[in-house]
């Protein structure tokens, strides 16, 4: 499994990012893997979504790794899976969790820095002792830093950078492997993270915002779809079924 978290960790090139089209079962991970992606993540809202549930931890602990080893079972790609805050109420509980997802075989997994249902983050040395629980079992670890979550880059982007690049150094002295900083479209904010980072830089791909090249040209490491793609998969299978059912026939 070390050859696997040294392959995933592999595919972090700052300007030649690992592009993730985010899966939620072992049948989308097929149709992933099938395109040509050189790893397989999974995102929590997708995979919650997927069975019914809220996304927030509300998708059992128990079915997180059945659903894992369902799609370790389908690829030999590097695995990482979203288990968003870490599934534990404290360090110790959030390591013994990161711990059975590394022993089930999962080659990374992503953590926020904020706990299930709350806006306000964790203050820095909380979250320090919950990214350091993690990556003290050996896996990667994607350290998700929420501070452009709700907050307006365009008119307070440079304190939203240099807040954002303390805690990166910070997750980094954790042991973190990447920095994922979502909800963030704007170029200008994207560059100067990439510049000061001490890890490579994740982003979530958003419509209207960079294109993959242009975010390559920025220094990201990795591009993210998180939930977009289960989002556009459930449309589609919304949009068939109200022709079928309204008289119309089906695009398939």
């Amino acid at each position: 499994m070390s050859d696997k978290i040294a392959e995933f960790r592999a595919l972090h090139v700052p300007g030649d990012p690992l592009i993730l089209v985010n899966i939620w079962d072992a049948g989308s991970a097929k149709a992933v893997a099938a395109a040509g992606a050189k790893a397989i993540a999974t995102g929590s809202f997708g995979v919650a979504g997927a069975q019914g549930r809220a996304d927030g931890e509300d998708f059992p602990l128990e079915d997180v790794f059945e659903n894992l080893s369902r799609i370790l079972a389908v690829t030999d790609l590097p695995v990482t899976i979203d288990m968003e805050s870490g599934y534990g109420a404290d360090p110790a509980a959030v390591g013994a969790s990161v711990g059975r997802a590394k022993d089930a075989g999962a080659a990374g997994i992503n953590i926020e820095d904020r706990l299930p249902g709350q806006s306000a983050l964790l203050p820095v040395a909380e979250a320090i002792a919950r990214y350091r629980a993690a990556t003290d079992t050996g896996i990667f670890v994607n350290a998700r830093c929420d501070i452009f979550r709700g907050a307006d880059g365009a008119q307070h982007g440079e304190a939203l950078v240099a807040a954002t690049i303390e805690r990166a150094h910070a997750y980094a002295d954790a042991g973190a492997g990447s920095l994922f900083v979502p909800f963030l479209l704007d170029p200008k904010c994207i560059a100067a993270i990439c510049d000061a980072s001490p890890l490579p830089v994740n982003i979530l791909r958003g419509k209207g915002g960079p294109t993959h090249r242009e975010l390559a040209n920025l220094g990201v490491a990795r591009i993210s779809h998180g939930h977009q793609p289960w989002a556009a998969a459930m449309a589609w299978v919304t949009g068939q079924a109200e022709q079928v059912l309204g008289g119309a026939e089906p695009d398939y």
